[in-house]
């Protein structure tokens, strides 16, 4: 018994089967993971390796360069980036696209054994590599602690306090405190005591070693007992146990080291990295989530777990929420919910209107059961819902009832033509389920190149071909199973029609007779109307020419990034003082609901798509909050004004969020070569050409500018003399001006570095360099740093340099105006920057935005032809006929004669979704295609049929389906119009499938008359 048959005659098995899947597809939706934006890898991590006291060409000679050569080694590296700065160097290190998740792990402990083997020959002095594999971790609820009032260690203990309060929440994964400052101890000795009392710092260091250390006093039996011995008598405050410390002076008499110094705990000075909040002081708690865990429900949790804690919150301290990933998912997804079910609202009403309201109601529920099924399959490989997974089922729709349509089509045609219902139901699956499933595969098929891409773009877009696998195999097998056995319960037995002409003829009627007409001349003048449709193909790939070009859009977030930067070489303090007077102008502006500030890195990173700034002292963002998204626009075009009036001595970049994996900046032009003075000389050319072009903001280049630096001019002769060294001269300088770390104190769990320096009087003059003391080992005294140099040297250098892929890049970096796209940008400007001359050595290279969508696209297009091929074997599968396979290839291209038609009407650009989007509409077309072809097969081999009335027939007999169709796909993508993200798919499919539909309907009757060289009958 065939399966069609069994399900309509056990109606018990069928029934019990629907009820699964309304059951398990309702259970599995509530259980669905939960997302905003689909999850991507980040595969890159950071090694970070401090070498004091060196500068940046040193840092780079001396470090990068031999780190870059181990990690070279790695065959899964796909990009080296480094940045060497003075006493730093940060290398960025990136995996090839292919590798996911689950490999990075042993990847990244493959990295670390290799670098922990060269660990010794690094120079002397360089700190151990520190290797951050957690780069990418997506901290997406980002509080920030404040209080008025309060000092910065209050809000770091109460910031703890709640870090170890929400790591216990189940479905949390991480709880990140940032922006903490460094606690130090400082010992204020003034030149003159330090001279008089002949301690040198080096003795200091050796008298602190011995202090706080934990020793083991063994252990003594008394008795049955058996006692720790120790000298620990619990905590003692560090001010006072280093101030009791007993050091000898110039006179060997022994002082305590209290009354030659001042001992104090204070905070790192200048701080590496602050943080503020509306104005005030503040610290941030990221908290990441665990993996597959629903991101909704976790973020309630954390909420409720948060208002438990209010008691223990004290008066004045606040709890802000900068970013909350679940509030966003959740709209995002009831968004995406009300857009599919009115999308699902849509189909119904179009098959209800056009098929009646027993096969509308028919279909509507085989719809709304293939969604459910889908729902259970996406649960069971843990797909979560999201925009790209939501987006896929919307693009579905129309095609789940593609195969529904076409069974109920032929049973209602059969049913009208005497066939008893079961006889209907088994003959019209029989005749169509294998066309049908070759069509479906085919479809899918067209969505492969998307699920198969190994980049960023493709694992973020990936759940869309997923998606569409399911729900496609679904409609396929729900078509050949609970479709007839729906229309054996729906559709009344056929009785004696009243009209024999209805049984002949069921295709009577105002619109089947004019396209019958209409093809009965296309056919006639077959000549012409190829002629014309090649035409239209020609005016549609010229008119591409016109189309705006994007990759992904900017996010509907109701936030945007100012991104601040000083010249190189500025104090932080000086950005902070900056950054206090931005924020309190921005909040006059009723617009803006909040304002987060960080001072000298980005911030962690709380989207997927935001990329945290390294470190560096003269810089800043600002996160902005506007209360409507539609106010982004009008307030960023303000505030570019305002920053430009009244800043400008800084680079000012205003930025929105990105949907979607993106770049630091739209347009980059990448020097390499050997020199940095020729490669500045380059860059300051290629910058000349792009501020000539009025459609370029944000122009810059990523070295920043040469900076000064105060070099002693040492004496080796006279440092000889008096047993000192150029290393004797530095750290004398650190202890006059920054101060110097002499050792650790154990506090608690801290530990707490030991800064020796003058007081402020003594260091914050560039004048009082010339009064700095440096001990002589062979006069046993202090003696002036003017006995072993002879004078200072003011110079100009490189404050960082910057290599990608081991040679030297810098980078000018630019973006296009409001309204206009980079592809626009940069096409204006690349002739004139590749028309600059290069010496021998060097090279341009294109990065940017340009550089990820060829990547992207690469990818994608890296599986097109296998799924081609795929295709294609399928097509001659189902027909056995080279002829018959042409006849439907060659009407694929017409989807671009309604693509650019659409994109140019609405404006929409031609993005990466678009694109997925127009190589899908390969499998939708040749859907309909099939469905048209193998109707005409039919006639003529089964019913003996000449060749002109069996395409002029299954043409007629297939307009419906084929036009319902299209038309269900198209007006399902309507609520997608609204969507930034998915417009440029929706505009592309929906004109697209809409004109190639209808030429499809002309052409391939047409193209199967030319080929068999059908005559026109008389």
């Amino acid at each position: 018994m065939k399966l069609t048959e069994y399900t309509i005659r056990h109606p018990t098995v069928s029934w019990t089967f629907v009820l699964l899947l309304i059951l398990g597809g309702t259970w599995s939706f509530t259980q669905l993971g939960r997302l905003e934006d689909p999850a991507f890898t980040i595969k890159q991590a950071m090694i970070l390796i401090s070498y004091p006291g060196a500068s940046a060409q040193e840092v780079e000679e001396e470090v990068t360069l031999p780190v870059e050569n181990v990690i070279q080694e790695l065959p899964y590296l796909d990009h080296i980036t480094s940045t060497s700065s003075d006493g730093l160097s940060q290398i960025r290190v990136e995996m090839k696209s292919i590798y996911r998740k689950q490999q990075l792990a042993q990847i990244w402990d493959e990295m670390r054994r290799k670098i922990r083997d060269m660990e010794d020959h690094l120079p002397p002095g360089t700190g151990k590599p520190v290797i951050l594999d957690d780069f990418g971790d997506v901290y997406g609820m980002f509080l920030a602690v404040s209080g008025q009032g309060y000092s910065d260690k209050d809000i770091a203990d109460y910031a703890d306090f709640l870090r170890r309060e929400l790591i216990l929440v189940p479905g949390v994964g991480k709880v990140v405190i940032d922006g903490e400052r460094t606690e130090q101890i400082y010992i204020e000795l003034s030149r003159a005591r330090l001279a008089a009392s002949g301690l040198t710092t080096d003795a200091l260091k050796g008298l602190l070693a011995t202090q706080n250390l934990v020793s083991d006093g063994g252990h003594i039996r008394v008795g049955s007992e058996y006692i720790r011995l120790s000298t620990y008598a619990g905590e003692t405050d560090p001010v006072t146990q280093i101030g009791n410390l007993l050091v000898s002076n110039s006179q060997g008499r022994l002082v305590y080291l209290k009354d030659i110094a001042r001992i104090y705990r204070g905070y790192a000075d200048p701080p590496t990295h602050i943080y503020r909040f509306n104005g005030q002081s503040a610290l941030t708690l990221g908290i990441s989530f665990a993996e597959g865990v629903n991101v909704v429900k976790v973020g309630q949790a954390i909420r409720h777990r948060l208002a438990e804690l209010e008691a223990h919150r004290p008066i004045g301290m606040e709890i802000s929420t900068i970013y909350d990933q679940p509030a966003q998912v959740a709209a995002s997804v009831n968004s995406f919910l009300v857009s599919l079910g009115q999308a699902v609202l849509i189909v119904i009403a179009v098959l209800l209107f056009t098929m009646g309201w027993r096969a509308g109601v028919l279909m509507s529920g085989i719809l709304l059961l293939t969604i459910l099924g889908t729902f259970i399959v996406m649960d069971l490989y843990a797909i979560e819902l999201h925009r790209i997974s939501l987006g896929a089922l919307i693009i579905a729709l129309g095609m789940l009832v593609d195969n529904a349509l076409v069974v109920t089509e032929g049973i209602m045609v059969s049913l009208k033509r005497g066939y008893s219902r079961l006889e209907a139901a088994t003959m019209i699956v029989s005749h169509t389920r294998w066309p049908l499933l070759g069509a479906t595969i085919i479809a899918i098929a067209a969505f492969a190149p998307i699920g198969l891409s190994p980049d960023a773009s493709g694992e973020f877009t990936g759940s869309l071909f997923w998606v569409l696998l399911i729900s496609l195999a679904l409609s396929w097998l729900l078509a050949i199973t609970l479709t007839p056995f729906f229309c054996y319960i729906f559709f009344r037995s056929p009785g004696q029609p009243d009209n024999s002409a209805e049984i002949r003829d069921p295709y009577k009627g105002a619109v089947y007779y004019v396209y019958g007409k209409v093809l009965r001349a296309c056919i006639q003048h077959r000549a012409l109307s190829l002629g014309l449709a090649m035409a239209a193909l020609a005016a549609a790939i010229w008119g591409f020419t016109l189309v705006k070009q994007a990759f992904f859009p900017a996010s509907s977030l109701p936030m945007f990034m100012v991104e601040y930067r000083l010249p190189e070489g500025s104090d932080l303090r000086a950005v902070t003082e900056d950054v206090q007077a931005i924020e309190a102008d921005l909040r006059q502006y009723p617009a803006i609901e909040q304002v987060t500030a960080t001072i000298g890195a980005g911030a962690q990173r709380f989207m997927l798509t935001y990329s945290p700034e390294p470190a560096r002292s003269n810089y800043a963002q600002l996160i902005v909050q506007v209360k409507r998204f539609e106010q982004i626009k009008p307030m960023m075009q303000t505030l570019r004004t305002w920053f430009h009036e009244h800043y400008p001595q800084a680079f000012v970049k205003l930025k929105r969020f990105e949907i979607g994996p993106g770049t630091d900046a739209k347009i980059e032009a990448r020097l390499i070569g050997p020199d940095p003075a020729t490669l500045r000389e380059l860059a300051d050319k290629v910058i000349q050409v792009i501020e000539a072009e009025p459609l370029a903001i944000n122009i810059r280049q990523d070295w920043g500018e040469r900076v000064k630096q105060i070099r002693p001019l040492f004496d080796e002769a006279k440092g000889r003399r008096l047993g000192i060294t150029k290393r004797d001269v530095d750290e004398a300088m650190a202890f006059n001006t920054q101060g110097q770390n002499t050792g650790l104190f154990r506090d608690g769990s801290d530990l707490l570095p030991i800064i020796t320096r003058p007081p402020a009087d003594e260091r914050g003059d560039v004048s009082q360099l010339e009064d700095i003391l440096i001990h002589s080992p062979v006069r046993q005294a202090y003696v002036n740093i003017g006995q072993v140099t002879h004078g200072f040297a003011l110079e100009w250098t490189d404050p960082l340099i910057k290599r990608r892929d081991r040679k030297r890049t810098l980078s000018v970096l630019a973006d296009p105006v409001d309204g206009i796209t980079p592809a626009t940008l940069l096409a204006r400007i690349r002739p004139a920057v590749e028309a600059i001359e290069l010496p021998p050595g060097y090279q341009l290279e294109w990065g940017g935005e340009y550089e990820a969508q060829q990547k992207a696209n690469k990818a994608v297009f890296a599986f097109v032809p296998l799924g081609v091929l795929v295709m294609i074997i399928l097509t001659i599968i189902l027909f056995t006929s080279v002829r018959q396979t042409l006849v439907i290839w060659l009407a694929v291209p017409l989807s671009l004669i309604g693509v650019t038609l659409g994109l140019l009407v609405t404006g929409a650009p031609f993005s990466f979704m678009a694109l997925l989007a127009l190589i899908s509409l390969i499998g939708m077309q040749l859907k309909n295609g099939i469905v048209l072809v193998e109707e005409i097969k039919r006639l003529r081999e089964e019913e003996n049929t000449d060749w002109y009335a069996a395409i002029h027939q299954a043409a007629i007999s297939r307009l419906r389906p084929v036009t319902m169709a299209a038309l269900t796909t198209i007006l399902g993508m309507i609520p997608l119009l609204g969507d930034v993200f998915f417009q440029p798919m929706a505009v592309t499919i929906m004109f697209g499938l809409g004109f190639a539909t209808l030429l499809t309907l002309i052409v391939i009757p047409v193209l199967f008359a030319v080929f068999y060289r059908v005559p026109t009958p008389e």
